[in-house]
């Protein structure tokens, strides 16, 4: 009797192991994924049961076969070509958003500045500074007024219409992993890809997840050169920085920047050198950091100023050259000192 009962005491014991260790197993743990895509890098960090860097590289190139005008099979290449009118998800995921931007900023965030880009040298071709008479030429089918969405069909009413999402489509990539991370169970996490920063929860540490934004410094024959000017809690939040600081050209001495302005469709000549953008999501946050730099430094501070739902900050320089910081409230108030 008494050897009975060891038998089923162990057999017990052998069952709770057997039941609890795909628990044990299953424990979540804080993961890093890093590597380089579209020519900048990205950091991903999160807390899960499993290595998700087969999703995150999944979801990667499904934003890079749909969205990336760089990408010569990609679908936006193909509707630019005019060899599509048919949109994907993604595709009207991101137009939407421009479109919202674009109503909201009086027309200076445009994807459809491409023809633009590409005329100043800051596109995937290359040449001299356009005249006069060209940019006027090319202006005449720049404005997403000139497009439209029938359905999932893209309906451009001039064939000449081309779309860059370039300066909105990392934070929908940001987005989207976020997205990925938490329907796998991830309540803890932080995806950055170039800069432009989702975070919700908390680090390794436990934490609230503090996010660094750069000044302005050019880049020295080292590489990029960072100074810290400001570092920003964020959680359930996402922040993106557009300058101008570091992708120009020189011509006759002169730096022109590739921020370009679809309204004027030249060149943005200002002394906003950066701004950064707090928003609840990273495409919204994206496209509002482009267009504040289209905008300008007097026009951002006057609309942003008493905006209670994104935060703001702009660095720009003052005539001796010295840096000149200024945000409003909602920014100031995810500010954390160092």
């Amino acid at each position: 009797m008494l050897k009975s009962k060891k038998y089923y005491a162990v057999l017990l014991l052998l069952l709770v192991l057997v039941v609890a260790l795909p628990f044990v197993r299953s424990r979540k743990k804080f993961f890093t994924n890093t590597g380089v895509v579209w020519t900048t890098e990205y950091h991903i960090t999160y807390e899960a049961r499993a290595d998700l860097n087969d999703s995150i590289q999944q979801l990667l190139t499904m934003v890079d076969n749909s969205v990336s005008p760089f990408n010569k099979q990609s679908l936006v290449t193909a509707i630019n070509e005019g060899k599509s009118d048919k949109a994907d998800r993604l595709f009207m995921k991101l137009y939407r958003k421009a479109l919202e931007v674009n109503k909201a900023s009086g027309g200076v965030y445009d994807p459809t500045v491409m023809p633009l880009v590409n005329a100043w040298g800051f596109g995937f071709k290359s040449g001299n500074l356009p005249t006069d008479a060209q940019i006027d030429s090319i202006l005449a089918f720049v404005g997403i007024e000139h497009t439209r969405l029938n359905g999932d069909k893209v309906v451009k009413d001039d064939p000449r219409v081309q779309f860059d999402f370039s300066s909105i489509a990392k934070g929908m990539a940001c987005d989207e992993i976020a997205a990925m991370l938490a329907r796998n169970g991830a309540v803890n996490y932080m995806v950055e890809i170039g800069g432009e920063v989702v975070a919700q929860g908390v680090n390794q540490r436990g934490e609230t997840w503090r996010v660094s934004v750069d000044m302005p410094m050019p880049d020295d024959e080292n590489g990029a050169v960072h100074a810290n000017a400001m570092v920003v809690n964020l959680d359930s939040l996402a922040i993106a920085t557009s300058g101008s600081y570091r992708k120009f050209k020189e011509v006759e001495g002169k730096k022109v920047s590739h921020i370009i302005n679809p309204k004027t469709g030249r060149s943005e000549e200002s002394m906003l050198l950066s701004v950064s953008i707090v928003a609840p999501d990273c495409m919204t946050a994206d496209a509002w950091a482009t267009a504040c730099m289209a905008m300008g430094l007097e026009k951002t501070q006057s609309m942003m100023e008493k905006n209670n739902s994104l935060g703001v900050m702009t660095i720009s320089a003052d005539e001796q050259g010295n840096f000149v910081v200024w945000s409003n409230k909602r920014f100031a108030q995810l500010v954390k000192s160092n």
